[in-house]
């Protein structure tokens, strides 16, 4: 692998003076991967100096500071190539969306098919079904806020007999009433045709059927 740097904003650095992993994660889901720890192997022989000069000074305690020196320099170089080993682990496990230039994990937010990103391109199967709950959520909603009254009705209640408005006086009907609440006129009695025997609907007329004007 280059010298370059694949991941710039999507990974966290966990590494410690003992050693090194590193967090990749997804900018779409947020997900991803780490990497496994990866010891510094100067860290040990540094820790055995400094337990040397806490208890012996001197000689041991000259050591460890030569020793915690050489390290500053060693862990910084050190950091880089594990950096770049982590990169070479888990790159497999991610795509640059050519489209929106950010990096996806294959597993869940990649559209193989399109060849982008499901921020670019969704799965038009998960789109069709979250499109199809919400409706049914919407509906549910609508439903709960029926009035009570209304909430029995069927498909053939709502198509017929719901009167607007009293055949018999005029007066408004704010509900699905049965008599009216100013005149009291049966707002349900079936009406029929005195020619054809066909039903009137309320406030009719004329028949519907023949014409005839109702009585």
């Amino acid at each position: 692998m280059a010298g370059e740097i694949e991941f710039t904003t999507n990974y966290g650095d966990l590494s410690t003076d003992n050693g090194f992993q590193f967090e990749f994660r997804c900018n779409r889901c947020g997900n991803g991967y780490r990497t496994e720890f990866d010891t510094f192997e100067l860290s040990t022989a540094t820790s055995v100096l400094d337990g040397a000069s806490g208890l012996l000074g001197g000689f041991f305690g000259q050591a460890a500071d030569v020793a915690q020196r050489a390290k500053t320099a060693a862990w910084e170089k050190a950091s880089d190539k594990a950096f770049k080993k982590a990169q070479e682990e888990i790159l497999p496990k991610f795509v640059q969306c050519p489209r929106c230039s950010a990096w996806m994990c294959r597993e869940q937010c990649w559209n193989e098919k399109k060849g982008l990103c499901k921020q670019c391109a969704p799965d038009l199967g998960v789109e069709m079904a979250a499109a199809q709950a919400d409706k049914s959520v919407e509906e549910v909603w609508a439903h709960a806020k029926m009035a009570e009254e209304d909430k029995h009705l069927t498909e053939a209640d709502w198509r017929e007999g719901i009167t607007a408005s009293c055949p018999q006086c005029g007066a408004p009907q704010a509900t699905n009433a049965k008599f009216c609440a100013g005149c009291g006129t049966d707002l349900k009695a079936a009406k029929h045709c005195t020619q054809c025997g066909a039903k009137l609907e309320p406030g009719a007329k004329f028949c519907s059927g023949c014409g005839t004007p109702a009585a």
